[in-house]
C-alpha cells in the first residue's frame, strides 16, 4: 500500500481537525465502497470448487492425509474444509 501525504490532497482546515485527534501518526482511512473478498477475481470460485472436490474425494474414501498431500494443505486445513462443508450440508435439512 502506498501512502499519500495529507497536505497533497486534503484542505488545511481538515488536516488541522484531524491533528486534534492524531498528530504525526499514520492512519488508515477505509474505502467508502468496500468490495467483497474475491469479487474482482475468480479466486473465490476456485476455492469453492477445490473445497467441493476435497469433500467429494473424502466421501469416496480418500484419507485426510492423502488429500493434504495432494492439495499441499495441512491436515488441519483439510479437516476444517470437511467440517465446514458438513455444517453447510446439515443446515439444509
Amino acid at each position: 500500500m502506498s501512502y499519500i501525504s495529507a497536505e497533497e490532497i486534503l484542505p488545511k482546515e481538515l488536516i488541522e481537525t484531524i491533528q486534534q485527534y492524531v498528530s504525526g501518526k499514520s492512519i488508515y482511512i477505509p474505502s467508502k465502497e468496500k468490495k467483497k473478498w474475491g469479487s474482482e477475481t475468480r479466486i473465490k470460485q476456485y476455492y469453492i470448487e477445490r473445497n467441493q472436490e476435497i469433500c467429494i474425494k473424502h466421501k469416496d474414501g480418500v484419507s485426510v492425509k492423502m488429500l493434504a498431500d495432494e492439495y499441499s494443505l495441512s491436515i488441519k486445513s483439510i479437516q476444517r474444509i470437511i467440517r465446514t462443508s458438513n455444517k453447510k450440508d446439515d443446515s439444509i435439512y
